[in-house]
């Protein structure tokens, strides 16, 4: 790396593995930036003095709905992924994986096109797809239309894998009530991240799923079988299992803090929870509500329901959530920024420099607001 043409004092800095104190963040002349003791900063070299909070890698969401006013089961275009995109950039998030929730064939199939000219035009932070059923369980549907849920066929299982060839990531979440082992396996295989949700399966039929290839679990807690005292279900199964990772929206709704903390506290590998934001229409904008494959979604108090109270997404964006993790779930701020960087890039099959500090943001002291650091920027 050539001499420090820049750098950043007075804040905390996480590098996606390390929480370091009494350092600075040195950027060289090409935009390029390394954590160094405070004292590596030479005599007269440029230096921004930050008002304490931390440095932390750009945010990584690997489930959002939408942003910005739209939704993408409304139009799977690449405007709109644009727009997504562009909204979730501002709260700090540099990649997200589209999520296309239980939808048609012919929707699917728009939604893959639509992320694959994305990319090939360069929409920055779209990293991928996430197909959100229709292979669920109708008794764990939640917002989804129950009329659209239905088991995988062929040729759902083919457009999967075809999907796989074509974008850098893929993930799908399934209930195993609608899908095979034998179709886990071969999405598996094909390097798609197959994650379980929305299920009302039990323990040993959600811990076969996990033996023929699911590695994830999508918003732990939520629309799943829960844990009971001679059924352990899709909780017990994921929390049971030390290799499988698993998605949490932390914001307090979805899931009550003590929750959270159980989940640290019980899982063998606590670094394998991650957060999502689980982001409707409302991220980025200032809205009231929005339609969801028909219906109205109302927006009030950080919470959004369909009319008859059922939770509809998450109206959350991710420095509030490593705030929750850390304030009242009692997360350490190591891991909690983990979650939102490092720990979501792993499930990524092409994630570059993701959960790494090449894309920089300031996280204020009280965990409120996430502003992009500069330094991308050639100096």
């Amino acid at each position: 790396m050539s001499s420090i043409a820049k750098a950043y004092v007075g804040a905390r800095i996480h590098d996606g593995t390390t929480l370091y104190d009494a350092h600075a963040l040195a950027v060289d002349s090409t935009g390029s930036a390394r954590v160094v003791p405070t004292a590596a900063v030479p005599d007269g070299c440029p230096v921004e003095t930050l008002g304490g909070g931390v440095i932390v890698p750009g945010f990584v969401d690997l489930q959002v709905n939408g942003g910005g006013g739209v939704m993408f089961n409304d139009h799977q275009d690449v405007a709109t992924l644009r727009t997504i995109a562009q909204a979730h950039a501002s709260t700090g998030t540099v990649a997200i994986l589209p999520t296309l929730i239980t939808d048609t064939h012919a929707r699917t199939r728009a939604a893959i096109d639509a992320v694959e000219q994305a990319i090939a035009e360069g929409v920055a932070g779209i990293a991928g797809i996430h197909l959100e059923g229709p292979h669920l369980s109708v008794a764990r549907k939640g917002a989804h239309d129950p009329k659209l849920i239905r088991p995988m066929e062929q040729a759902d299982l083919a457009l999967m894998l075809h999907a796989a060839e074509r974008l850098p990531n893929v993930m799908v979440t399934v209930a195993p009530e609608n899908t095979t082992p034998a179709q886990i396996t071969a999405m598996a295989d094909a390097g798609i991240v197959v994650s379980l949700g929305h299920t009302d399966a039990g323990f040993d039929t959600c811990m076969a799923a996990f033996a023929a290839g699911a590695r994830c679990v999508t918003h732990l807690f939520n629309a799943m079988s829960q844990m009971g005292n001679r059924e352990p279900g899709l909780v017990g199964a994921t929390l049971a299992h030390g290799d499988i990772y698993a998605g949490m929206i932390a914001d307090g709704i979805h899931v009550h803090p003590n929750t959270l903390r159980v989940a640290l506290a019980a899982k063998p590998d606590p670094e394998r929870l991650f957060l999502v934001t689980d982001a409707m229409a409302t991220a980025g904008s200032p809205i009231t509500g929005f339609s969801l494959n028909g219906r109205e979604v109302f927006r009030e108090n950080h919470r959004l329901t369909l009319a008859d109270g059922t939770l509809a997404g998450a109206d959350l964006e991710m420095a509030r959530a490593v705030s929750v993790m850390v304030n009242d779930a009692g997360d350490s701020l190591a891991s909690a920024v983990a979650r939102t960087s490092a720990i979501p890039a792993q499930l990524l099959r092409s994630r570059g420099t993701l959960g790494t500090l090449a894309q920089a943001l300031y996280l204020d002291a009280d965990l409120a607001t996430a502003v992009p650091l500069d330094h991308a920027r050639p100096v």
